[in-house]
């Protein structure tokens, strides 16, 4: 039996003139859609060739081999052979379009961000000394090499669950640890990258209390890490080396004792109060992206993003293999020549770091990814900018740097998300929002991260691991202005120290992922 169905049910056309749309609901062959927008395919109607999944693209008219396709008005790549109206448009006609990106608009396109009519919004902070402002106060462990790791876990182990009763303004301990810091030449490029990660965490507005542990013997010493951060005048700092202190067993009981002793103090010397929403500084991330990614999730966000920039906050969007492909809606929006100067060449640095690797930028949709509707990098990164909103681009930051610039900003992070959100929170992000269509269950301690949910189905199937369903904008539920406001509302309640679905269930320690540059001796 022929299904016939309305476009308006089971496509979303997103510019006039794409060449596809995005499927809302799984579509069998056969299937006629009516009312396909006009211009699209001749008769305004058009007959599904095959089955297409949900959140995967359909042709909307005929193209030819080695034409592009376009969706969200931009090129997503080429199609391999002939592709009719109707068909299934994914990686088995669709490859990536290699033509060289020239002509980059660098700067130029300013956009008047209005800062909404009303009381200006303010959430409940830690005021540091040094003048920045936490969300959450932490005692963190942070290890200078890889062989004080799990000493620092036996420290941190003693004070979980029920230990933190008795502390209303500590949020928990965190071993912060990782697999480097011996080994390395201590100028390369590699160790400088992990101390200035190391050195972020140590100076982080939600850090209140350091335990910095060490073997006694590595390349990267304490002393060398304490040294070159701006560690907050009101910060509790200890440090212990396993050789000094007289072995593992010794120092789990110093350690537990420098860490009482800290939440003591800071328990008594720290409260929340009333802060500007300028205070904050916002990462944006996505992982396990889909066809919806671009269409609910990312652009709320980028509405949130807005907002906060409107107030004069900080948001950093990141992951510089995800953008590639959609640099041009970045380098146009930059504040000067300069600064879009400085994306593009941190994009020409990530195209020969992945071909002495033996790949290509467009090895970067996962299995995952595609298995939700994502065929290229370019789909990919014309959806992941969707998180930055409109706002000017104001700066470029190098992996770890700090986020000194307020604004909308870029930081140069791997696409790999525990990778890339240990450089924003190093550079000082002090809430994270973290888009997801497939499923995420991530976190990042000291730093709170909110779940965003691309698709119904998902904030259904994995409604305790995602904190807002966004894709209530494609059922009709909510638009995306509602759910960008809506993003903004919790951004501000969870700073205040409400938590996340991800610390509720205590996420956040082991994604602690320096990224590793460099040779190991």
């Amino acid at each position: 039996m022929t299904v016939t169905t309305h476009a308006s049910d089971v496509l979303l056309v997103l510019r006039a003139g794409d060449d596809v749309a995005v499927a809302t609901r799984d579509l069998v062959a056969g299937t006629i859609v009516d009312g396909v927008p006009s211009g699209t395919v001749e008769g305004e109607s058009l007959t599904v060739a095959g089955e297409v999944p949900r959140g995967h693209k359909i042709a909307l008219r005929d193209v030819a081999a080695g034409a592009r396709v376009h969706k969200y008005g931009q090129s997503i790549g080429v199609a391999t052979r002939d592709v009719a109206a109707g068909e299934h448009v994914h990686s088995h006609n669709l490859a990536m379009d290699t033509s060289e990106h020239t002509g980059h608009e660098l700067g130029g396109q300013h956009v008047e961000l209005a800062v909404p009519p009303g009381p200006r919004p303010t959430f409940r902070g830690y005021r540091r000394a040094d003048g920045k402002v936490g969300t959450r106060s932490y005692v963190a462990i942070l290890t200078s090499v890889n062989c004080s790791a799990s000493t620092a876990r036996m420290i941190a182990d003693q004070f979980r669950g029920l230990a933190m009763d008795a502390y209303g303004d500590v949020d928990g301990v965190v071993a912060l640890t990782h697999t480097s810091g011996c080994g390395l030449v201590p100028a390369s490029e590699g160790a400088q990258v992990l101390l200035r990660t190391l050195r972020g965490y140590a100076q982080h507005p939600n850090v209140t209390g350091i335990l910095v542990l060490g073997l006694g013997c590595e390349m990267i010493a304490v002393d060398t890490i304490l040294a070159g951060a701006q560690v907050s005048p009101d910060t509790l700092v200890r440090t212990l080396t396993i050789q000094d202190s007289g072995g593992v067993r010794a120092t789990v009981r110093a350690g537990v004792a420098a860490v009482r002793e800290m939440a003591d103090e800071i328990d008594a010397r720290f409260a929340r109060e009333d802060c500007d929403v300028s205070e904050l500084v916002l990462g944006l991330n996505c992982g396990g992206s889909d066809g919806y990614s671009g269409i609910t999730a990312n652009p709320a966000l980028g509405q949130a993003s807005d907002r906060l920039v409107a107030y004069g906050g900080t948001s950093v969007l990141a992951e510089t293999p995800e953008v590639f492909g959609a640099e041009h809606l970045l380098t146009r929006r930059a504040v000067t020549p300069e600064v879009a100067q400085r994306l593009l060449d941190r994009l020409e640095w990530w195209q020969g770091y992945a071909a002495a690797g033996g790949g290509s930028l467009d090895n970067n949709p996962s299995p995952g990814n595609k298995a939700g509707g994502l065929t290229t990098i370019l789909e990919k990164s014309l959806g992941a900018v969707a998180k930055g909103g409109q706002a000017d681009l104001a700066a470029v930051h190098e992996y770890a740097d700090p986020l000194d610039t307020k604004g909308f900003v870029f930081m140069d992070t791997p696409g790999y998300d525990p990778v890339s959100v240990t450089g924003i929170v190093a550079g000082g992000a002090t809430v994270v929002c973290f888009t997801t269509g497939r499923g995420s269950v991530f976190g990042c301690k000291p730093t709170p991260s909110i779940k965003l949910g691309t698709n119904s189905e998902l904030y259904e199937r994995m409604a305790e691991d995602i904190d807002i369903d966004c894709g209530r904008i494609v059922t009709g539920d909510a638009t995306l202005e509602q759910v960008g406001d809506e993003i903004f509302a919790r951004i501000l309640a969870v700073a205040s120290g409400e938590q996340t679905v991800s610390e509720e269930l205590d996420l956040g320690g082991e994604e602690f992922v320096p990224w590793q540059l460099g040779t190991v001796t």
